[in-house]
């Protein structure tokens, strides 16, 4: 009874739970075909960083595509920024404390530029960002047309994007070469799922909403405490939780929060809904896309900084395609081509995605050429799923 209850809830929650099944299959297919190199703890902590500048634009991405807009110049933005960050460092001698700040101001600041044609002026977003992307790569190669790349010597900076948490539990005794922070970590994400699961489910049968039947459920809870704790394990067999991670996990954290629990959130949804009805009850539309160009704006900022710190340097090409990115990222997360619809959570798992197909298929040793063709396919099925499941769901 309860597989065939599984089924049917798996049908209809088919958009929730997609990507997360592709997920786990494009994990046992890639360990499989690289005969285990794929899941190794080393390859699965580079995967995260690897990931974290893509997934910090890809949330910012999810709620400008939820207002049914799109922004074009974050790529370039982010890129123009991180070589700010660099040239403050390096040629100006500002300390990390004071050039982190300035750089998530900065790109607020851009976010909001980009905002006005589009909220004030009623230009089309592909427009006013396109523009902004030309200004913004112009900006990073006159950033960078004297010295070319700027290497960054400064160890703190570099650490956000190649160093990983101390472990304040570290003993040879107990699970040698294991970081114990890591699990502890692990364990209290684990443990906080499940119990807000579980208050969220209460909540709503007390309002009288439809919810999970109760095996499903405990199924669907010990999925979930399944996969974070591989996640967690194979995380510590290698240094552990990265700063990047970290990071990532705090902004997933915080714009899960604002969406699912705050009336800005509400407002943001309801202005993708419908702008024209959401406008009539109230909200002031403008001041949404205000607001979640300038959040895209800072998040540019911040995904700048973590590649910047990544590769040491600043380069005439950082940037480039990082707005697809992450615009792919979203989309695969289950954003709706048509607004109003995604999740910040599902913008971290296409981008776990997106790049667990480039990792996997790297090991493999396929061509670069192979991997566009398969990345943009991926990208197809995601924005063909998305509108299949919406007239499902319509039926």
């Amino acid at each position: 009874m309860a597989i065939k209850n599984l089924g049917t809830e798996l049908r209809k929650h088919v958009r929730d739970y997609g990507m997360l099944i592709a997920l786990f299959f494009i994990f046992i297919i890639f360990t499989i075909t690289t005969n285990g190199i794929f899941i190794s703890s080393r390859n699965i902590s580079n995967l995260l960083n690897q990931t974290g500048y893509i997934a910090v634009l890809a949330v910012g991405m999810t709620l400008i595509i939820i207002i049914r807009h799109i922004d074009l110049s974050v790529g370039f933005l982010s890129g123009f920024l991180g070589a700010v960050a660099a040239i403050a460092m390096v040629f100006w001698h500002f300390p990390v404390f004071v050039v982190i700040p300035m750089v998530l101001v900065l790109g607020l600041l851009a976010g909001l530029i980009t905002a006005y044609p589009v909220a004030k002026l009623g230009i089309p977003a592909f427009v006013a960002s396109l523009a902004g992307w030309l200004i913004y790569r112009g900006a990073l190669l006159l950033a960078t047309l004297k010295t070319g790349t700027i290497i960054i010597p400064n160890k703190t900076f570099n650490a956000i994007g190649n160093g990983y948490v101390p472990d304040i539990f570290a003993s040879d005794t107990f699970l040698p070469k294991t970081h114990k922070l890591t699990l502890v970590i692990g364990l209290i994400a684990i443990v906080f799922v499940i119990v807000n699961s579980i208050k969220t489910r209460k909540n709503k049968q007390s309002y009288g909403f439809q919810v999970l039947d109760k095996d499903i459920f405990v199924l669907q809870q010990i999925f979930i405490a399944v996969l974070l704790g591989l996640v967690t394990w194979v995380m510590s067999g290698y240094n552990g939780m990265s700063w990047t991670v970290a990071i990532v996990l705090v902004v997933v954290g915080v714009y899960s929060f604002v969406t699912k629990k705050t009336v800005l959130g509400r407002h943001i949804y309801a202005v993708g809904g419908n702008p024209e009805a959401a406008e009539l009850s109230g909200i002031n539309v403008s001041k949404i896309t205000f607001i979640v160009f300038g959040s895209m704006g800072m998040l540019a900022g911040l995904s700048g900084l973590l590649f910047a710190s990544r590769l040491q340097s600043a380069t005439t090409t950082a940037g480039t395609l990082f707005e697809l990115d992450a615009i792919a990222a979203a989309f695969i997360g289950g954003v709706s081509v048509a607004g109003g619809v995604g999740s910040v959570v599902g913008s971290l798992i296409g981008a776990l995605v997106y790049t667990s197909l480039t990792s996997g298929m790297n090991l493999m040793g396929i061509d670069i050429s192979s991997q566009y063709v398969v990345r943009g396919a991926v990208l197809a099925g995601a924005v063909i799923f998305d509108v299949a499941t919406g007239k499902l769901g319509n039926k």
